[in-house]
């Protein structure tokens, strides 16, 4: 840290969960705050790390209609990099037609049939909008460069490193993070380091405390304890 952190109002009800040994609920839809850390590496690099705080079904309501806020418009235009966090165990891939030939279509009834976009499908297209909104603002520089972390890397049960992991479970939302950034980085997360129960207190985890738990899982597969190591990835790739 290089300095206090601002609006951390947001995150006081999750922590008081957290200390005791409680899964921390989900952010209300209405919240919409941001809460930035000024942030220095051991080379005197420094940055502001901007964390949003908002609820989840915002970023549903972009990708539906398909309009960024302004609120998220200022975010996209004045960052220097991006964090996406992607729960893999939650996204489901779809049929294609190498998993459900159209051959196997013959006979079926289509129609009063509704049409759901898969999950890589949206996340793309959320990627997408966010390269024009930020290409479209008459910004010069290279576009952002682009964090991809894959959490609650403890229930995924996976062995392989994260881009493996990343490029077989997504592989078009891999593809397109691979064509359009040259070296963008791909780690594992795990903040809590084992699931939690909303009711039930882990003893274990509120009497060592969260700072004591959690791990990142590098791009060559390493684990590491420091949850800094992202951040810090970001600020070398920004030189």
């Amino acid at each position: 840290m290089n300095g206090a952190a601002t609006n951390l109002e947001a995150f006081e009800a999750a922590l008081e969960s957290l200390d005791e040994g409680r899964a921390a609920g989900h952010t209300a839809r209405s919240v919409n705050v941001d809460s930035v850390w000024p942030v220095i590496d051991a080379e005197g690099r420094e940055a502001d790390l901007i964390w949003p705080e908002y609820g989840g079904e915002q970023i549903k309501s972009v990708i539906d209609s398909r309009r960024i806020p302004e609120a998220w418009q200022r975010r996209v235009d004045q960052a220097n990099a991006w964090l996406l966090l992607i729960r893999l165990q939650q996204t489901s891939v779809g049929d294609d037609m190498f998993s459900k030939p159209l051959a196997g279509l013959k006979g079926v009834s289509l129609e009063n049939s509704e049409v759901h976009p898969s999950d890589q499908a949206r996340l793309v297209e959320l990627l997408q909008m966010l390269l024009f909104a930020y290409r479209s603002s008459a910004n010069l520089r290279r576009i952002p460069q682009l964090g991809v972390l894959l959490t609650c890397w403890d229930e995924t049960g996976l062995a392989k490193i994260p881009s493996e992991s990343f490029e077989e479970r997504l592989p078009l939302v891999s593809a397109f993070v691979q064509s359009n950034w040259r070296q963008p980085l791909i780690m594992g997360l795990s903040a809590l380091e084992r699931p939690l129960s909303p009711t039930t207190r882990d003893m274990e985890y509120a009497s060592k405390g969260p700072e004591h738990f959690g791990y990142v899982v590098q791009p060559s597969g390493a684990k590491s304890s420091d949850l800094t190591l992202p951040v810090y990835h970001l600020l070398d790739a920004g030189t």
